[in-house]
């Protein structure tokens, strides 16, 4: 898509941000480094005061992961 022109009210990142804002998540998950770009990118514009991370897939599945191997090796 960022090959084709598109009006300035409606950035095809922006949507999707805007879409993903309505959720009212405080995450949100993509799978590729062009989708984290434009992800974090159109909800860095609409975000406003909230906090809300743009994180791969697999930052989530080791941040998911890291209590579980912290208890393992604490375990004698």
């Amino acid at each position: 898509m960022s090959f084709i022109e598109e009006p300035p009210d409606k950035r095809v990142n922006q949507e999707r941000a805007r879409e993903a804002l309505a959720t009212g998540a405080d995450v949100v998950a993509v799978a590729c480094p062009f989708c984290t770009t434009m992800m974090e990118d159109g909800i860095n514009a609409r975000k406003g005061d909230r906090d809300v991370r743009v994180m791969d897939v697999s930052e989530l599945l080791l941040e998911a992961a890291r209590p579980q191997a912290a208890a393992k090796t604490a375990a004698p």
